[in-house]
């Protein structure tokens, strides 16, 4: 049985490592996991979640309809959109004036759109529909999945390696600092946003899914979409 060949667009690689760690709890055959974005080999698509946009600008530029018909997209099984719920706490001008322009040209759902935290989920659908309105005429099918963590892709890290009554774990979702805030701790326990520091963590994240789960609300909704 071959492979599943998954595509990513994602803001940067350290959502790359939680994604596949998380995917590899989910799914019960093996896969390929492919990064669309960032690209190294197009650098002025940029990271972050101005990449994700304009990776989003860039698919509505060249098709229309269902995402999972997209030709440059065919050979993929699964298609997953990642954004981090903080995002909805940002605005088009932290992308420049083309985007800010493109934004009111395009009809493009309004940033900021952060909702009242918890629930998180609120944040969530709220961006859900901003990044739905970034690929235009291009609509989700049944093999484009939503990857939106709250507030970031960090807190599933988090709700993996920290003990369930951490302090740092109270209201998980709705802390918009707690991946900076393990870059902090102390030397021992310390995980920097790097992928390399990252990819030390995968199997937990792994191990640990149905705690992170628990913890985590929006990886329950990653898991039910995919």
């Amino acid at each position: 049985m071959s492979d599943l060949r998954i595509a990513l667009v994602a803001e940067g690689p350290t959502d790359y490592v939680v994604i596949e760690a998380a995917l590899k709890a989910v799914l019960d055959k093996s896969f390929i996991l492919t990064q669309l974005q960032p690209e190294v080999t197009r650098p002025e698509m940029g990271g972050g979640w101005g990449g994700v946009l304009k990776w989003c600008y860039g698919t509505s530029k060249r098709h229309s309809g269902v995402l999972d018909h997209d030709p440059t997209l065919s050979n993929f099984d699964l298609i997953i959109l990642h954004l981090d719920v903080d995002v909805s706490t940002f605005s088009y001008q932290n992308c420049g004036q083309e985007v800010i322009t493109l934004s009111g040209q395009l009809n493009w759902a309004n940033l900021p759109c952060v909702r009242a935290c918890p629930p998180a989920s609120d944040s969530a659908d709220a961006l859900a529909v901003v990044l739905k309105s970034w690929l235009g005429p291009v609509s989700l099918g049944r093999s484009s999945v939503l990857c939106l963590p709250a507030q970031s892709s960090g807190t599933w890290l988090a709700a993996a390696v920290l003990a369930s009554d951490d302090p740092l774990l109270q209201h998980a979702e709705c802390d918009i600092t707690l991946e900076n805030r393990l870059g902090q701790l102390p030397k021992a326990n310390r995980i920097k946003k790097t992928r390399r520091a990252y990819q030390t963590k995968v199997s937990e994240i792994t191990q640990q899914w149905q705690i992170v789960k628990s913890i985590c609300p929006q990886a329950l909704r990653f898991e039910q979409a995919v």
